[in-house]
């Protein structure tokens, strides 16, 4: 049998910012919802990129060297090894990421936003 995702449902479920869920699998890579709150961290990933699908809210992706604004329905991918930093520009931002699953949400960055072990929800 394959169970379908209800993403808003999945996303009820996340109460604290920065701290994604796993919600399926796809080969070799987790999809995750998250909610943004704020400013991230700069920081970037050696071995993967990084797809952010914005489901509400607006979101912008900094880079070194100019940003990203998405809203609702749009992505973007972040190749391995560029530096970026997620913003919220609103409170009712809520994204899914499709990464590998060897993917550290803080990447080459270790603070009190990296999470270790992920949920499954």
């Amino acid at each position: 049998m394959v169970d379908k995702v209800n993403l808003a449902a999945k996303l009820a479920a996340v109460d604290d910012p920065w701290q994604p869920k796993i919600v399926a699998e796809l080969n070799d890579a987790y999809v995750k919802v998250v909610k943004f709150d704020g400013e991230f961290v700069w920081h970037h990933h050696d071995e993967e990129d990084e797809l952010f699908w914005v489901v509400s809210g607006r979101m912008r992706m900094q880079f070194r060297d100019g940003d990203a604004v998405l809203g609702p329905g749009e992505l973007i991918v972040v190749p391995r090894g560029v530096e970026h930093c997620p913003l919220a520009e609103t409170d009712d931002t809520h994204v899914v990421l499709i990464e590998p699953k060897t993917t550290l949400n803080t990447g080459n960055v270790r603070n009190e936003r990296t999470v270790d072990e992920l949920e499954r929800i």
